[in-house]
């Protein structure tokens, strides 16, 4: 296979994967849930700029500093990463956690429909179990944090622009936790 027919079809697998994770019925009904919860919320909010910016960052330190995660995996990751936020201002489970447990259902699930198509790869066991790892410590780094878990609590923290926000007066994030500088 000559090489531009092979990186085309990288891209359109690529694009098939993130594009079943966004038409997901879970996704989609937990996404919507999460956006009325936030629909006045005056805060950093969990939408897709949110997701895409956290998996945009992530790529590009992987990228930069070399480390060894597939952009499938971080962007995987990134767009599932707080996609049970509406479940913890239902009943105050974490999000982290009901984040993973959706999200085992979306990755699992377009396993198995995916596997009725030919065209590659899409993600194997040990794909989905670094992303669930990510998901779950994406709030709190942990002593020997994976690869992939390290990045994307980094790139959701740098992913969000306290030094110009209007709520920051209000905020109760730690300050700590706020970035305060244009980094990535």
């Amino acid at each position: 296979m000559d090489p531009v027919t092979e990186e085309g079809n990288e891209k359109n697998l690529f694009s098939r994967k993130m594009t079943a994770i966004w038409k997901h019925p879970l996704f989609q009904s937990s996404f919507q849930r999460i956006q009325e919860w936030e629909k006045d919320r005056i805060y950093c909010r969990h939408g897709m700029e949110h997701f895409l910016d956290t998996a945009r960052i992530a790529y590009i330190r992987s990228l930069e500093e070399n480390i060894p995660v597939s952009k499938d995996q971080i962007y995987a990751a990134a767009l599932l990463h707080d996609i049970g936020k509406w479940q913890q201002y239902e009943d105050g489970t974490p999000h982290e956690i009901a984040s993973a447990r959706i999200a085992s259902c979306i990755l699992k699930d377009i396993v198995t429909t995916a596997e009725a198509f030919p065209g590659g790869a899409w993600f194997s066991p040990e794909d989905i179990r670094q992303i669930l790892t990510a998901i779950r410590g994406h709030r709190t780094l942990r002593s020997g944090a994976e690869p992939l878990e390290r990045l994307l609590y980094e790139s959701d923290k740098a992913s969000r622009a306290c030094f110009h926000c209007a709520a920051k007066g209000s905020c109760d994030w730690p300050e700590t936790k706020k970035n305060k500088e244009i980094f990535i």
